[in-house]
């Protein structure tokens, strides 16, 4: 995939969609994914998630499962059927960690399948540069 934000000289930005409604957290990773230079774009709802996906053509899309609007399963599936954003690479980042919901949400063709409660966010970034190879 193409990266818009490269420039000659610099390191590409990785271009991350973050959708999460729980503003605390969204602050959270927002703060600490511009340190690491990503370039943030975020969304509080499924329905918001899906329109700035098609739009902006993320990097990579960190998805909260319990969202208003549109849960985080649907968003997945509404993305992996569009030819644009089939390919963008999904991490479901959630509080859900029932054996069945880690098994659905990789089956839906998410890339990794991470509880909030077991990461901190310098693992989840090191997640995104390894999906990104960045």
């Amino acid at each position: 995939m193409k990266n818009e934000n490269y420039q000659p000289g610099s390191s590409p930005k990785i271009k991350i969609l973050l959708v999460e409604d729980d503003s605390f957290l969204l602050s959270m990773y927002n703060t600490k994914f511009e340190t690491e230079n990503f370039k943030v774009i975020t969304a509080e709802d499924g329905e918001k998630g899906v329109k700035l996906a098609i739009k902006e053509l993320p990097d990579i899309i960190l998805l909260d499962v319990m969202l208003p609007r549109m849960d985080g399963f649907e968003v997945l599936k509404t993305l992996k059927a569009d030819k644009k954003t089939r390919d963008i690479p999904v991490i479901l980042l959630t509080n859900l960690s029932q054996k069945e919901r880690v098994k659905e949400g990789l089956s839906m063709g998410a890339d990794d399948y991470l509880i909030k409660a077991h990461f901190m966010p310098s693992e989840v970034v090191e997640k995104i540069k390894k999906l990104t190879n960045k």
